[in-house]
């Protein structure tokens, strides 16, 4: 047999692929860029994927490895993929065996096989005769088969049959075993479309169903951009193609996924965090084999192959949800624009509230800017008022006059929702006696209290105590709870409102895949009820009888270090005003502020969203930021103090040398400098900026700072990371 090495990518933080000897008896004929393989690397087993094979290596033939197994027959990665995934790798500055490894699902990853997540099901074949049966249950077993022809075997046993008697049918010749994919079915009745206004009409005429383009669907809270998106993928699968939907939650999933199924026949799966992942590899498979015709899923969903994939829509493309934060940080919004790109297909990005970014890219034409100024059906947009706190008294953080309008809503028989965006119960415990308050020993950071259970907990590190009975420090017993967490408020609201329903929505409330859809319906039954929640409220959520919404606490953005903040506070408290009058009945939002007098945020409320987007990238302009320049953050972390201050010193010396030998690349670099909190979770972060004007050098500086790292011997305890396009500057 002729010689060769197969050149595999594995996910190790290894700037190279690494070559290997083929399994006994296989040919070279039998690997293809795209297949898995099972490897031994550095006394691990790995899961790698082939990228090719030569017919020499640079390492010795007799040290070289064999591979451990061949997972795949056929390539799991078409060429489009392998593609793509060598431009995330050279944009974010990874290897590509990290990123094929990210593409895929778990139990891929692990090595298992496609047809693994098949389920069992049974198949009536042609009975030459009538067939002779023995007891009522076998008798019974076949007349469901003379009914419907093909069963899951789950149903079956969950009718009480039994595997004897199933194999005494496929003795008889009766019935056969097969694997299947299980695939969704679609809503018992299809809704038929709604009638669009003008304004979405000539906003659905204006979307391509083929070739390349980006468009940007600016339209108000409760515009009825989801009628348009679903209008719109009417239109492409009536050319046979896939679509790929993006939501930024999980718990925007549920809802878009029922809606969708009761507007479409063709399969429609979910990808998300909140599957197992057997659930995940059959969504997966689904669409990789262009069964699934709508895949609708969070951020890592972009990454889904899918053979007739004919447009991406991105909902609430704003969010901050579709960066990643950690590994990879690949942002899945940019991510899509390059895939739809490659693939010569159109994608959508909509938002009520658009990132700068994006706003900026329509404002300049390299995206069609479409625009949506007014409710679907006959809703209105809310009125919007700021209420000064300054000189005001307040009962459990709430103005009288606020008090006295949700009230007012109530006994109209509405209800009312009061954002606040701090779980927990307070956000600090401290001695009224000597000024203790209760820290974080593992980060710059207060522990939040809990009630229930009764606990302190840092919402940075995970780390959790118990609440002390006595003061740690002068052991009296006068420890207080300062401020307040939507726990609290709910139980103030309790004893101010004690014959309407509070139901709280956070992160402690909701868990598990049920939860929000109990909480969704429980609140889409209508009758008053007051809502408090965080965040999780305030993305896309249709809740047609909230006609009230206060945000309290609405200052919390206004003061921001991160050039972002006034950005993402604008747009939280535009989405959550959202919320109000969707329906027939008109919605107010009341909005609590020390800084009633803000210009940005006067701004926000008189002329809208448009218009203080504009201001800000004024701003931006000025000062040289994001979108007029291209910045990346490396940051370097230890639990000395000093090392990871060290390390980003050196590594600027070494950018500054080489910028020396070549002053044609122009980058400026700010810091180190510790980051906000620059301690947490036991470890001390240091930061260091790079600004560009042009991106091309910014990659070849951060090509230099990745070589020079990767050449150092570094402690074991200092960790470094390079994060392109944070959207998380502190």
């Amino acid at each position: 047999m002729p010689f060769f090495v197969v050149d595999v990518a594995l996910p190790v933080p290894l700037q190279r692929s690494f070559d290997y000897l083929p399994c006994a008896e296989d040919a070279r004929s039998d690997y293809q860029p795209g297949q898995r393989v099972r490897v031994n690397f550095a006394n691990q087993l790995l899961t790698g994927v082939v990228l090719g094979t030569r017919e020499q290596s640079d390492v010795a033939a007799n040290k070289l490895k064999s591979l451990l197994q061949r997972l795949d027959d056929q390539p799991l990665f078409d060429a489009e993929t392998l593609q793509l995934s060598l431009w995330l790798a050279q944009y974010y500055h990874h290897t590509q065996g990290e990123v094929l490894d990210l593409m895929m699902p778990a139990m891929l990853r692990k090595g298992s096989r496609l047809d693994e997540v098949d389920e069992r099901h049974w198949r009536r074949l042609a009975a030459a005769n009538e067939p002779t049966l023995r007891g009522s249950k076998q008798q019974a077993l076949w007349q469901l088969f003379e009914q419907q022809s093909l069963w899951p075997h789950q149903q079956l046993t969950s009718r009480g049959f039994t595997q004897a008697q199933l194999q005494r049918l496929q003795t008889l010749q009766l019935i056969e075993p097969l694997q299947l994919l299980p695939l969704p079915s679609a809503a018992d009745e299809q809704q038929p479309a709604l009638a669009l206004n003008a304004q979405q009409q000539q906003a659905l005429d204006q979307l391509r169903c083929s070739q390349f383009s980006v468009s940007l669907l600016e339209g108000v809270t409760g515009s009825g951009k989801t009628e348009v998106y679903l209008q719109w993928i009417a239109q492409l699968l009536q050319h046979q193609r896939q679509i790929l939907v993006l939501v930024p939650e999980i718990g925007l999933t549920p809802q878009t996924l029922k809606r969708f199924r009761q507007r479409f026949s063709e399969p429609v799966v979910a990808l998300h965090s909140g599957l197992n992942d057997r659930e995940r590899l059959q969504g997966w498979r689904a669409a990789a084999e262009g069964k699934a015709r709508i895949v609708i899923g969070t951020r890592s969903a972009v990454f889904t192959q899918m053979p007739e994939l004919g447009a991406i829509i991105i909902d609430e493309e704003h969010d901050a949800s579709f960066k990643q934060q950690d590994g990879l940080r690949y942002s899945a919004r940019d991510f899509a624009v390059v895939r739809a790109h490659q693939r010569d297909i159109p994608i959508l990005l909509g938002s009520a509230t658009p990132s700068l970014e994006s706003l900026h890219n329509a404002l300049i034409g390299k995206y069609q800017h479409i625009k949506l100024t007014q409710r679907a059906g006959n809703a209105k947009p809310p009125g919007m008022m700021l209420h000064s706190l300054l000189h005001q008294p307040l009962t459990a953080g709430f103005a009288q006059p606020v008090l006295q309008r949700m009230h007012d809503t109530l006994q109209a028989g509405q209800q009312v929702l009061v954002f606040l965006n701090r779980r927990g119960y307070a956000p600090l415990l401290a001695c009224n006696h000597c000024g203790w308050m209760a820290e974080c020993r593992r980060c710059d950071a207060r522990l939040t209290l809990h009630q229930w259970p009764h606990h302190l907990h840092c919402h940075h590190c995970g780390h959790q105590q118990a609440v002390p009975a006595v003061c740690p420090s002068c052991h009296q017993p006068g420890l207080e709870s300062i401020g307040q967490g939507t726990e609290k408020v709910q139980q103030q609201l309790l004893e101010l409102f004690p014959n309407w329903p509070i139901r709280r929505v956070d992160r402690d409330t909701v868990r598990g895949k049920q939860a929000f859809d109990q909480l969704y319906d429980d609140i889409h039954d209508g009758g008053p009820c007051i809502l408090v929640g965080t965040q999780m409220l305030a993305k896309g959520h249709h809740f047609p009888d909230v006609t009230l919404v206060v945000v309290l606490d609405a200052d919390a953005g206004l003061f921001s270090s991160d050039f972002r903040g006034m950005e993402h506070s604008a747009q939280l408290i535009l989405q959550v005003a959202g919320r109000a009058g969707r329906a027939e009945m008109p919605g107010e939002v009341w909005i609590q502020t020390l800084y009633a007098d803000h210009p940005q945020l006067n701004l926000l409320l008189d002329n809208g969203y448009h218009a203080l987007a504009l201001s800000l990238l004024q701003e931006r302009q000025q000062r040289q930021l994001p979108p007029y320049t291209h910045l990346a953050l490396l940051r370097a972390e230890s639990e000395d103090r000093h090392q990871a201050e060290q390390l980003l010193q050196h590594t600027r010396q070494h950018v500054q040398h080489w910028q020396r030998q070549h002053p044609q690349v122009r980058v400026s670099l700010v810091g180190p400098f510790p980051a906000i909190m620059e301690r947490r979770a036991g470890r001390f972060r240091q930061q260091l900026q790079v600004h560009a004007n042009e991106r091309q050098a910014l990659h070849q500086v951060l090509h230099q700072i990745i070589h020079y790292l990767q050449q150092q011997r570094l402690p074991r305890q200092l960790r470094w990371h390079l994060d392109v396009d944070p959207i998380d500057t502190l």
